[in-house]
């Protein structure tokens, strides 16, 4: 089994507190993150972006490995997780996560594109969320 840890400090009110995202890699140290920088587009990290950061590095990771399964070669993948977080009732709701994906290799475009569908569900990232996942994918 393989753990990985992060880490979250938060002082204040919902709207007037602030907070601090910490990996145990280091990857983040105290990135700042609050109410302005989730709701109002303020310098600072939220949520949402950093399980859209989660998946769109799992979804190209395990493309990756369905392509050279494939035996598709020269591989390059860019690919951007868009998180939508929907008002519901009193609350918020995330109900989608929309990948767009760029391939290029060399090899059959239509075993790149059942990779892709196959990395889609297959991500363990896919498997964790539990909202629609949509793929509009490019192969250059």
């Amino acid at each position: 089994m393989i753990r990985k840890h992060a880490s979250a400090h938060w002082e204040g009110t919902i709207k007037g507190g602030k907070g601090t995202i910490s990996t145990e890699s280091g990857a983040l140290k105290s990135q700042p993150y609050g109410f302005n920088t989730r709701f109002e587009d303020e310098p600072g990290s939220n949520p949402e972006e950093l399980i859209g950061a989660a998946h769109a590095s799992c979804f190209s990771m395990a493309l990756s490995l369905q392509l050279e399964q494939a035996g598709v070669s020269d591989v390059v993948i860019d690919t951007k997780a868009e998180i939508s977080l929907d008002k519901e009732g009193d609350g918020f709701v995330v109900k989608k996560s929309a990948l767009t994906s760029t391939v290029k290799g060399t090899g059959d475009e239509e075993a790149v594109r059942k990779a892709a569908e196959g990395a889609k569900v297959g991500c363990p990232i896919s498997k964790l969320l539990n909202c629609e996942i949509t793929l509009d994918l490019t192969i250059n």
